[in-house]
C-alpha cells in the first residue's frame, strides 16, 4: 500500500468517507486556484468539518511526511493554493460557522471559510462592518484573507487584512492546536501573529479567527471623474493625497479595463474616458463634505472633463459595478489574461503607466489597467491568446517586465495577492540571499519538516536540511550564533 493509500485509509476513518477525495475526476476541481495558468491534481482531498478534525488531517501528514497545502473558496492570483502533486490539499470551506459576535467590543471570531461578505452582513444591524473588501469579497474566504493579507479597494483608508486580525487559531505543520494573539488590540512579546498573517500558508492553517469591527460611517459619498488619460487621472490622485484627504477609496481604470467592464455590465462609464477615477469619501458628515469639495475641485483643476456624483445608494453601486467587475470583464475582451499585483509610489504612477505601454507595444501585446490609486497598487492585466503560437510567452514577458517596473521604482512585486508560486522567482530581484535566508529561519522555525505549503513564495528551498541554494557556507545568523539549521 502506498503512503498516499495508507494515508486515506487512516483519514476516512477519523472524518468520514465522503470528506476524502481520491478519485481523480474529484480531484481535478481543485487542480488550481484563481490562477488557472497553474494547475496542478492533487495526491488527495481533505475536507474537515471543524478545527480538530484540521489538526487531525495535518497530524496525519505530519507522521506520514507528506506534504499539505490549504485552500479556501480557491480565488486567489498568485498560486498560493496551488496543489502538491504528491500531497494533500486540505479545504477548509466547510468551517464556515460565525463562532461568535461582539459588537460591543468590537469583535466578531468567525472560521476560516466564513465569506468575507458575511461577516458585514452578520453585523449590519449592529452598525458595524467588516472593513477589508477584495473584489472577490462575495467569494473569498476568510482564511485565504488571512493567508495571503489581502486589502481592496478600501485599504487606502482602513488598512489590509493585518489591521483587522487580533487573533486566530491556527493549527501548527505537526497537527498541534495553538492560538496566537486574542481579542485585545495587541499582546506582549514577538509579533507571532503578524508573521503568520500574509504567511501564504506556509507557516500553518488558522482555523479561528478573531476580526475586528468597523463602524458603519454616517456618510458616504461616491464620485466617478473622468479624464483623457491617465497621466491627468494619476496627478489628480496625488493632488489629492497631497491636500491632506485620506479618501475611503481611489480606484483607477483605464480606457481598455473601460471597455472591458461596459461590455460585460453596463455601468454607463463616460463616453471618451481614457481614465476614471472612483474615488469614495466616508466619515462624519461634516468632514466628508469639506473633503467631497476639495477632490471635486482638485479633479477638474487636473484635467476631468466629467465628474458624476451618486445620488443614492443605487448609483452608488453602478458606479462600484464597472470597478468591482473588471477583472471578470476582461474576459469579454480577451481569451486569456494574466492578473499582475505590483505596488509603486503614487507619484510615480503616470510614469510607470507610460512605460507599461511601451513594453506591450514592444511586445504586441494589449495590458489594461485596473487598480488602487490611492495607495500604488497596480493590478495590470496583460491580455494574450493562448491559442496564438508566442502569445503566451510574450504576456510572461510583459507581466514580468511589469514587476521589474515596480521594483525600479522602489515599490513592490505584491501589493495584496501574494507570491504564492507564481512570483516567487522574483523575490531575489527584490531581496538579497541574506534576506531571503532570513526568511526561511522564521519558515523553518514554525514548520522545520517543511511540509506546510511546500514550493511558495521562496525560489528555492533554504535551511531546515533542505538543498542550498546561491549561498555557500554558513548564513550571518549561523556564525553568530543565534539560529541553527534543523
Amino acid at each position: 500500500m502506498s503512503v498516499i493509500d495508507a494515508l486515506a485509509a487512516r483519514l476516512r476513518s477519523g472524518l468520514g468517507p465522503e470528506q476524502v477525495l481520491t478519485d481523480r475526476q474529484q480531484l481535478r476541481t481543485y487542480e488550481c486556484d484563481g490562477l488557472a495558468h497553474y494547475r496542478v491534481v492533487p495526491a488527495l482531498v481533505a475536507l474537515p468539518r471543524s478545527s480538530a478534525e484540521t489538526a487531525a488531517v495535518v497530524r496525519a501528514c505530519a507522521e506520514a511526511g507528506v506534504p499539505f497545502v490549504a485552500r479556501g473558496s480557491g480565488t486567489g492570483l498568485s498560486g498560493g493554493a496551488l496543489p502538491h502533486a504528491d500531497g494533500v490539499l486540505i479545504v477548509t470551506s466547510q468551517l464556515r460557522s460565525v463562532v461568535s459576535l461582539d459588537p460591543a467590543d468590537e469583535r466578531a471570531v468567525v472560521q476560516p471559510g466564513v465569506i468575507n461578505l458575511q461577516v458585514s452582513e452578520a453585523v449590519r444591524d449592529f452598525g458595524y462592518y467588516y472593513a477589508p473588501d477584495p473584489s472577490s469579497q462575495q467569494i473569498c474566504s476568510i482564511g485565504g484573507n488571512v493567508a495571503e493579507n489581502s486589502g481592496g479597494a478600501h485599504c487606502l483608508k482602513y488598512g489590509f487584512t493585518t489591521n483587522h486580525v487580533t487573533g486566530i487559531e491556527m493549527v501548527t505543520p505537526d497537527g498541534d492546536l495553538v492560538r496566537l494573539g486574542g481579542p485585545a488590540p495587541d499582546t506582549p512579546g514577538y509579533d507571532l501573529l503578524g508573521a503568520f498573517v500574509g504567511s501564504e500558508g506556509t507557516l500553518g492553517i488558522a482555523t479561528e479567527v478573531t476580526v475586528r469591527l468597523t463602524r458603519l460611517p454616517q456618510t458616504v459619498r461616491t464620485l466617478l471623474a473622468a479624464f483623457h488619460g491617465t497621466d491627468q487621472a494619476g496627478a489628480a490622485t496625488s493632488a489629492i493625497i497631497a491636500a491632506g484627504v485620506v479618501p475611503a477609496a481611489i480606484e483607477m481604470m483605464d480606457a481598455l479595463s473601460i471597455e472591458a467592464a461596459e461590455s460585460a455590465v453596463h455601468c454607463g462609464y463616460p463616453s471618451g474616458a481614457g481614465a476614471v477615477l472612483v474615488v469614495e469619501l466616508d466619515g462624519p458628515a461634516a468632514e466628508v463634505e469639506a473633503q467631497f469639495e476639495q477632490v471635486t475641485r482638485l479633479c477638474s483643476e487636473h484635467g476631468a472633463f466629467e465628474v458624476r456624483v451618486a445620488a443614492d445608494d443605487a448609483e452608488r453601486a453602478l458606479i462600484w459595478r464597472g470597478r468591482k467587475s473588471a477583472f471578470a470583464a476582461v474576459g469579454r475582451i480577451s481569451p486569456d489574461y494574466i492578473v499582475q499585483d505590483g505596488v509603486i509610489p503614487r507619484t510615480a504612477l503616470p510614469e510607470v503607466l507610460r512605460r507599461i505601454n511601451e513594453v506591450a507595444t514592444t511586445h504586441g501585446v494589449r495590458v489594461a489597467n485596473v487598480f488602487h490609486a490611492g495607495d500604488g497598487n497596480l493590478h495590470p492585466l496583460v491580455l494574450f491568446d493562448d491559442a496564438v503560437p508566442g502569445e503566451a510567452g510574450r504576456a510572461e514577458t510583459v507581466s514580468g517586465a511589469i514587476l521589474d517596473l515596480c521594483i525600479e521604482f522602489g515599490g513592490s512585486i505584491t501589493g495584496e495577492h501574494g507570491v504564492g508560486v507564481d512570483k516567487a522567482r522574483y523575490m531575489p530581484r527584490m531581496f538579497t540571499d541574506d534576506d531571503l535566508d532570513t526568511m526561511q529561519l522564521v519558515r523553518c522555525a514554525f514548520d522545520p519538516d517543511g511540509l506546510a505549503n511546500p514550493g511558495k513564495v521562496f525560489p528555492t528551498p533554504r535551511l531546515c536540511g533542505e538543498r542550498p541554494g546561491r549561498r555557500q557556507g554558513a548564513h550571518p545568523l549561523q556564525r553568530a550564533g543565534v539560529a541553527e539549521i534543523f
